[in-house]
C-alpha cells in the first residue's frame, strides 16, 4: 500500500488546534505527517494490530477511556501538549464514518479550549479519499485486523487530500457546544461541495 497526501488551502502556523473529520486509521499517518500533531486516543488502540504502533510513532496520547476520571486525563494531556507549543488534532467524532457525511461531534475535549493554556486557534481539517473513499473508509463493524489487511492487500496508491479550512479563534464562540457546532458545519460544508459526482445505474437494455 502506498499513500500520496495533497494538501489544500493554508496548514496555520503557530499554536493550533485541529479538528477533523475520521474516515480510517490512515489520517493519522496523513495528519501527523502534514501537521506534526499530537492526537488523543483510547489506551485500547495501543494493542491494536500495526495501527496501534503506528499511533504511538504520530505523537498519539493514549489515555485509559474507562478509567474513572479518564476525561480530566484526556484534558490534561492536551492542555500539557498545547502549554508546550505542540499542535494538536482531535476527531471529535469519536469514532470512523464513512466519509460521506458526519457523525455528531462530542465537544467534551473542547473544554481545553474554556480557556487554552495559551493563545491557540482552531483549524478546521476535511480528510477526503476522494473517489475511494467508500472503499477506505473503516466502519465500526470491521475488526481492525481485517481492515488493517484489506487496505495492505488493497491495490494501487491511496490519494488523501487535507483540505486545512480557515482557522478561527476558540475565543469567539465561548461555549464548547458551540465550538463543536460552528467547526463541524464548517467540514460538512466542505466535504457537501466534494462530494464525489453520483454516476446513475445505467438503464437496462
Amino acid at each position: 500500500m502506498g499513500a500520496r497526501v495533497r494538501i489544500e488551502g493554508h496548514p496555520f502556523h503557530g499554536d493550533s488546534f485541529i479538528i477533523a473529520n475520521h474516515v480510517s486509521w490512515i489520517d493519522i499517518l496523513a495528519m501527523g505527517g502534514a501537521t506534526g500533531a499530537a492526537f488523543v486516543a483510547h489506551d485500547g488502540i495501543a494493542g491494536w494490530p500495526l495501527i496501534g504502533w503506528l499511533a504511538a510513532q504520530n505523537n498519539t496520547l493514549f489515555v485509559a477511556r474507562n478509567r474513572r476520571g479518564a476525561l480530566s486525563s484526556q484534558i490534561e494531556a492536551l492542555r500539557a501538549a498545547l502549554a508546550g507549543h505542540q499542535p494538536v488534532a482531535l476527531f471529535p467524532e469519536g469514532t470512523t464514518s464513512d466519509g460521506l457525511g458526519l457523525l455528531p461531534f462530542k465537544p467534551s475535549l473542547l473544554a481545553v479550549l474554556l480557556p487554552p493554556p495559551r493563545a491557540v486557534m482552531i483549524q478546521p481539517v476535511h480528510v477526503d479519499y476522494g473517489a475511494a473513499t467508500a472503499e477506505i473508509a473503516w466502519h465500526s463493524d470491521e475488526p481492525a485486523g481485517r481492515n488493517v489487511k484489506r487496505l495492505l492487500e488493497r491495490p494501487g496508491r491511496i490519494d488523501v487530500t487535507l483540505r486545512f479550512l480557515e482557522p478561527f479563534d476558540p475565543a469567539l464562540y465561548p461555549d464548547r457546544k458551540q465550538l463543536a457546532a460552528v467547526t463541524r458545519d464548517k467540514i460538512a460544508a466542505s466535504i457537501a461541495m466534494h462530494l464525489p459526482p453520483f454516476v446513475p445505474a445505467a438503464a437496462p437494455v
